[in-house]
């Protein structure tokens, strides 16, 4: 479909791509991964035009559309309602729409029969088109994406940056271009929203390419990894997961190879250096120079995930109790965020926030941090220091400052050897430290302003979104450091993967209250998912009859000792039933999951899948009981 040939380009005198070459097929799910840097949204802005290759050709199969979610398009604006915007997806419905409106008109003063063969055409067109069904499914897919029904009227412009960019995610998948292009979609999605485009990908008919740092992200939606590493377009036919064992075996042989070729290189120069001044020798020296200028080098293996080994301390220990938040409720004007909430932090604790976008998590940090007002009561600990890390506090860096000096303004106190050993974890290494803020990149900002959190000492950190603009590495970099981290953290995070490697408890907004669950987040997901299978099952609560006088002869009022007629008693029989047929299914799914070899290869998926058939059985068991008593109180009462 797409054929990427021999690609160069060039940043200046920087090589960003060398020679690479890569094939999209039409079905292709494709995650590009790489440093920040390496230029994978490059690559995008080639593919789509916007860019032309210094060398090399990027071919694309006649028909080829494609669609292209980029960073530029959170600038647009319009008066428009977001429901027409994402309707402009639809341009030959929306034409035809316009030409059977116009007609419509004309036949109200001058009906004529040329005017009705007409509008039979495009009406034809229209709905072979299924014209009559374009709002609805840009209505599914909006809604989908986190917007209420009352938002799809409101305009454009009303929404902030990250909503607007949602909308445009709608028009493009209600596109359905052969080639559908995401840059970091993630980062403007709630967890909700992740999950509905992970199935909406997953499910889609064409080609993708998916630039994301979230790798739960991309094991769901991707069939192909292409990693951007040494100017080339290095292919891997697996998701993330695959990836990354698959990357440790290359690894392992271009290690051995680049050391024999070292070792070889070595004892070429000892000769030549050796030999090169005797007459006898000197022939064999400058051939064996000629030999050496014109290997082609093994590259030496970056290892892509960079170890923290510095111990971040802090001097004031603090109290048991962290944080309690006492009967707190807050509002913006008649929009109710919490009401009369309680939840309180311990020593230890690192709490992962999550939910969907405007239930309140980044105002529930602002109330702890302080900043916020409410009603009720805030309380920190003894001794409790925190510090607070959001997007928006980037702005705050100054941007005269080199790195290593701002890293020594935020704690004084800190050695330049210290500190150099902090941005070193933070990949900042030899005379990175001395670029000035306003040269670095928005990952590179973010990783100086997550270096100042974690040198400032504070016992409590409060991190809104910490993972936003990091690559990979960065995140691995981040992970490690919160995990040695000593103090309290709460944490709000729609990436999967960091959430589950950096949590011990889970916090939840949900009917105006913060909730707690004690537990990891892979956990959490596995309680949420039973909790909803059980309201699925739940059978529906017959009200007790009034008390009211009847005969056994008419048999459909007589009740039993607890006043409940035959017919209702009927009613629970018939819902009892509904409810172990549901229950089988289930059931017989997870036997069939049991039966398959493969599970037995994955020990926890395998122990997760045991526990899930105990419990079904338990359910079936349970609800067979209710069904036998059931059925004796209809037998005395029929």
């Amino acid at each position: 479909m797409i054929s990427i040939t021999n690609l160069s380009y060039y940043l200046g005198d920087r090589a960003l791509y060398e020679n690479a070459s890569l094939h999209i097929k039409p079905k292709d799910k494709i995650g590009l991964i790489g440093l920040n840097g390496t230029g994978k949204s490059t690559l995008l802005h080639l593919i789509v035009g916007n860019y032309q290759p210094d060398a090399g050709t990027i071919s694309k199969a006649g028909g080829c559309t494609i669609g292209f979610l980029n960073q530029d398009l959170l600038s647009y604006q319009t008066e428009d309602s977001i429901l027409s915007v994402a309707m402009q997806a639809f341009e030959r419905q929306n034409e035809l729409q316009r030409q059977i409106d116009k007609v419509l008109h004309e036949m109200e003063t001058n009906y004529r029969d040329e005017l009705v063969d007409k509008l039979a055409r495009v009406q034809e067109e229209f709905e072979a088109l299924d014209g009559y069904s374009i709002q609805s499914k840009a209505e599914e897919i909006l809604e989908g994406l986190g917007f209420s029904t009352t938002d799809l009227q409101k305009p454009l412009r009303q929404f902030s940056g990250g909503w607007r960019m949602r909308v445009m995610l709608a028009k493009l998948l209600l596109q359905k271009p052969a080639l559908l292009m995401l840059d970091e979609p993630t980062n403007h999605l709630d967890l909700p929203s992740i999950q509905w485009v992970e199935k909406y990908v997953q499910s889609y008919e064409n080609a993708v390419i998916v630039v994301s740092h979230d790798r739960e992200f991309l094991d769901n939606v991707c069939n192909t990894t292409v990693e951007v590493s040494g100017q080339k377009l290095n292919y891997y036919a697996g998701n993330y997961s695959y990836y990354i064992e698959e990357k440790a075996l290359r690894d392992e042989i271009q290690k051995g190879a680049y050391e024999n070729q070292q070792a070889k290189i070595r004892q070429t120069e000892r000769f030549i250096e050796r030999f090169k001044a005797k007459a006898t020798k000197a022939k064999q020296a400058q051939s064996r120079a000629k030999m050496l200028d014109k290997l082609e080098r093994v590259e030496a293996v970056v290892d892509a995930n960079a170890k923290v080994y510095f111990k971040f301390q802090f001097t004031t220990q603090p109290g048991r109790h962290v944080l309690q938040l006492e009967d707190v409720s807050k509002a913006y004007g008649e929009k109710e965020i919490l009401r009369h909430t309680n939840v309180a932090m311990e020593r230890g604790d690192k709490v992962a926030l999550i939910g969907a976008n405007g239930k309140g998590k980044s105002t529930l940090l602002r109330i702890i941090a302080g900043t916020e007002p409410v009603d009720g009561v805030r309380r920190l600990g003894h001794n409790v220091l925190f510090t607070f890390y959001a997007q928006h506090q980037l702005e705050s860096l100054n941007v005269e400052h080199t790195i290593l000096e701002e890293l020594k303004y935020a704690n004084p106190t800190k050695t330049e050897t210290e500190c150099r050993t902090i941005l070193g974890c933070f990949l900042f290494t030899g005379d990175d430290v001395f670029k000035k803020i306003k040269v670095l990149s928005g990952g590179e900002k973010s990783r100086v302003a997550l270096a100042k959190v974690l040198v400032s000492e504070a016992n409590f950190l409060l991190l809104d979104e910490p993972t936003n603009h990091l690559d990979m590495q960065s995140v691995n970099i981040l992970i490690q450091a919160l995990r040695q981290y000593e103090g309290s953290y709460v944490v709000v995070s729609h990436d999967r993967f960091f959430v589950e490697a950096i949590a011990n408890k889970i916090w939840y907004i949900e009917d105006k209250e913060v909730k707690v669950y004690p537990g990891t987040y892979e956990e959490y997901e596995w309680w949420q998912e039973e909790r909803v299978e059980e309201q699925a099952v739940k059978p529906v609560e017959i009200p007790t009859a009034p008390v009211m006088t009847a005969t056994k002869s008419n048999g459909q009022s007589a009740k039993n000792t607890n006043g409940t007629t035959l017919k209702q008693l009927q009613n629970k029989v018939s819902q009892i039933e509904q409810k172990i047929s549901d229950l089988e299914k289930r059931k017989e799914d997870a036997e069939a999951k049991l039966s398959d070899s493969n599970i037995y290869n994955d020990p926890a998926k395998l122990a997760e899948l045991n526990r899930f058939y105990a419990d079904i059985k338990q359910k079936i068991d349970e609800a067979t009981e209710e069904w036998e008593q059931a059925m004796l109180e209809v037998e005395a009462l029929g």
